[in-house]
């Protein structure tokens, strides 16, 4: 991708529907033997990785413009190799949905984006709380059952990830399943409402504890996937660095607030007017004494590094802290190499901002930090030439035409 930067961003942009809500809803698919219907899907590299697993499991999976159609009465319960597991780590959200309908499933261990340490252990221990057997085989995680059984199982640390996976296995368990100390991330959130809209039976019972009441099958359904809410603030991120205004359609406000909070902060200023948000980053010029990620609704781990390009331009100390993950710092690496003056220490870091930013030759190593090389490149002088574009493209469906509606100058090399 190159971009030439220099230009302040401004218009009007419709934001995408939701990955991180996409992929759970793709996988619990497999637990209907019948169709799923799915409104504002994004086709981006990780939805079509998703969906190609199932329809290597047997589905069928079809597209007419921005609505995926599932088929997944033929589903079998094939094995999922490492050439489909490594490629995302949500594809381990599988195994949950595999054993609801079969009681039996196997999967490769997962990848994704290198960004610290993740490991599976909670997702596997909730799976075994529901009578799971577990094991594994040749590389392969094997899990087995008679039928899976209600039970209580409560989360040591709040996981996105796990608590999808007690869900997606416990609709069809028999009997009731209380999950505790769940996260309460909009796009659990939106499993549930998913689930619910088809049949299930998914309560919160407070902020934190879910209780689930097994259903003997779901039915049919038609979905809308809401708005993704790390793209609505990497596209915000996106007129801050450039110091322009841009209006966002297709946002829910309540699941951006600790983003709009520190946006505040930094200078800028939003109104909602019909429906849009409009920002106005003219006057973004005060540093962040102190920023750090937490679970929702806490400042998202996932917009940590776009933020960290803004502040990069902002004259005075910022500081972040990362909570979520031990190694989200890879974007400083590139902004650094375009002149960014950033010092890291374990999960801190500190940027002195308000240095002028100089174009250079950048790589992607992970999606959200490479994303923010993208944007670092709209606020420098000159031309930046990021590399490894795939890593973004699994995140973001048009990044390049959006940020060229809003009159960024950007081309993509070999385009989707």
């Amino acid at each position: 991708m190159r971009i030439w930067g220099g230009r302040p961003l401004e218009g009007s942009l419709r934001v995408q529907g939701s990955k991180n809500a996409a992929l759970p809803m793709i996988a619990a698919s497999i637990l209907h033997n019948g169709k799923t219907v799915l409104h504002n899907c994004p086709r981006i590299r990780d939805v079509d990785c998703m969906t190609e697993i199932l329809k290597m499991l047997g589905a069928k999976a079809w597209w007419e413009e921005n609505t995926l159609f599932l088929d997944c009465s033929k589903v079998f319960c094939g094995r999922i190799h490492k050439a489909y597991a490594q490629k995302m780590r949500s594809s381990i959200v599988l195994l949950g949905a595999l054993l609801g309908r079969f009681h039996k499933a196997a999967i490769a261990h997962p990848g994704g984006c290198v960004i610290g340490p993740r490991p599976i252990d909670l997702h596997l221990e909730v799976l075994q709380s529901l009578g799971a057997e577990i094991s594994e085989e040749d590389g392969m995680i094997c899990a087995q059952c008679r039928e899976l059984k209600g039970g209580a199982y409560r989360y040591r640390i709040k996981s996105v990830g796990a608590s999808q996976q007690g869900i997606l296995a416990a609709v069809l368990a028999k009997g009731t399943t209380h999950l505790l100390h769940c996260s309460s991330e909009p796009e659990v959130q939106w499993l549930i409402r998913f689930l619910n809209s088809r049949g299930a039976d998914i309560s919160w019972e407070n902020q934190e504890d879910i209780c689930i009441h097994g259903v003997e099958q779901l039915e049919d359904v038609e979905f809308e996937i809401p708005p993704d809410r790390i793209a609505a603030g990497t596209y915000l991120c996106a007129g801050a660095i450039t110091r322009g205004q841009v209006t966002l359609e297709n946002v829910i406000l309540e699941e951006i607030e600790a983003f709009l909070d520190v946006y505040q902060k930094i200078g800028g200023q939003y109104e909602v007017n019909s429906g849009k948000l409009l920002t106005d980053s003219r006057r973004v010029e005060y540093a962040i004494p102190y920023l750090e990620t937490e679970v929702y609704p806490g400042f998202p781990t996932d917009l940590q590094s776009p933020m960290m390009a803004v502040l990069a331009t902002v004259p005075g100390l910022s500081h972040i802290r990362e909570n979520i993950f031990e190694d989200r710092f890879k974007a400083a690496k590139g902004l650094r190499e375009m002149g960014a003056s950033i010092y890291i220490e374990g999960r801190d870091a500190w940027i002195e901002g308000g240095r002028p930013l100089q174009g250079a030759r950048l790589q992607a190593c992970e999606l959200r930090g490479g994303a923010a090389l993208v944007l670092a490149g709209l606020a420098a002088q000159g031309e930046t030439i990021v590399e490894n574009c795939e890593y973004i493209e699994r995140g973001y469906e048009h990044i390049c035409k959006d940020l060229s509606a809003l009159g960024g100058i950007l081309e993509r090399d070999t385009g989707r």
